[in-house]
């Protein structure tokens, strides 16, 4: 959706979205006096406002409904430009935010340059689809979670251990081995924990079918051990079209996996990750770096590499030895998804300077 001309367009249009109303703010080229307009945040609403300025470039910042709104205005022939919500710094850290100051800023900031604005792609309509079932079994998994700790909770209160086991077995273990009657409440605690395993496991299959089906780069990606369908799927579907990286490497930066820098003169100061990209697929490949390093982790140059790391000395030596690995991991994911190469976990990472630390 973005464009590589900045020149200056003859009508710009920033919109501060809100869930149920959104301010435009409407800058001619050469007008200092910009012009607002008020809309409800819904399809019909927006469409009609902007109707008198067909082609004109507009910007909207990252948020709900930044991604349906910007599929629809650039089938409609506007140069649409969502930019990143934590880089407009100057409307993130004034002290006069207001609807209509952010619409004007976003307007200003898309008329003199649109790479102030960190511009980001926006995802397919289908993909998000997909996507949104991996979020889904997240989401279940997290309610899972709660309530088994939760029975575990108040089980230890009452001076006993429920089962150490996996989530997906413990109401049938605990049946057997302790009963449901333990304190009041944990047979319908279990009941809910084995119904949202089930539909964990249906999910889990959609996602091996859909996969199979619609994905089949993700098989790909699996050759690496650590690596399953969840992490696969999530990866294919965040990064969507591996060519508009021009190398491997940038990716991690992508995903908010290499160092913040605020380096000034002589001072270098070692900084946390940016965390700048997509949460959940950080989340899969620090997971799966856990595995690589871990005692189940099979010989590779992704686990000498990570062990490198981890002998450094420091307590945080461990902690970033998890880190560098995820980095390095999503680069060679990304390049075995370019290249369709087979994956040879000892002497791949030196075919190519992508891969290199």
């Amino acid at each position: 959706m973005k464009r590589d001309s900045i020149e200056t367009p003859e009508m710009t249009i920033g919109i501060d979205l809100g869930d149920r109303s959104s301010e435009l703010c409407m800058l001619g080229r050469g007008a200092h006096k910009p012009q607002f307009v008020s809309s409800k945040t819904t399809r019909t609403a927006l469409v009609r406002a902007l109707r008198p300025y067909r082609g004109a470039r507009v910007i909207m910042e990252t948020g709900t409904h930044s991604p349906w709104l910007a599929r629809l205005l650039d089938e409609l022939g506007y140069e649409v430009i969502v930019a990143h919500a934590r880089q407009v710094h100057l409307i993130t850290h004034s002290d006069r935010k207001d609807d209509r100051f952010d619409a004007e800023q976003l307007a200003r900031l898309g008329r003199v340059d649109p790479a102030l604005l960190s511009p980001v792609s926006v995802r397919s309509e289908q993909v998000s689809r997909d996507l949104m079932i991996v979020k889904t079994r997240a989401s279940l998994v997290t309610m899972r979670t709660v309530m088994v700790n939760q029975a575990r909770g108040f089980a230890k209160s009452l001076g006993h251990r429920l089962p150490r086991c996996a989530p997906s077995a413990l109401p049938k273990r605990l049946e057997k081995q302790i009963g449901l009657d333990l304190f009041p409440g944990l047979r319908e605690q279990m009941e809910m924990i084995a119904l949202l395993s089930e539909k964990i496991a249906r999910l889990e299959h959609e996602i091996e079918r859909l996969s199979k089906d619609c994905y089949p780069q993700t098989m790909l990606l699996r050759q690496i051990a650590g690596v399953g369908p969840i992490t696969a799927l999530t990866f294919v579907l965040t990064i969507e079209d591996p060519n508009r990286f021009e190398r491997s490497r940038m990716v991690g930066a992508y995903l908010g996996l290499r160092p913040r820098k605020r380096d000034s003169g002589q001072r270098h100061p070692q900084l946390r990750i940016s965390k700048a990209g997509d949460t959940m697929l950080r989340y899969l490949l620090v997971q799966a770096a856990h595995y690589i390093l871990g005692p189940f982790g099979p010989d590779s140059d992704l686990r000498r590499y990570g062990e490198r790391i981890a002998t450094r000395g420091g307590s945080a030596a461990k902690k970033k030895a998890v880190v560098a690995v995820a980095r390095k991991l999503s680069v060679l994911l990304h390049r075995l998804w370019i290249t369709g190469e087979v994956y040879e976990p000892i002497g791949y990472g030196r075919l190519d300077e992508d891969l290199a630390a």
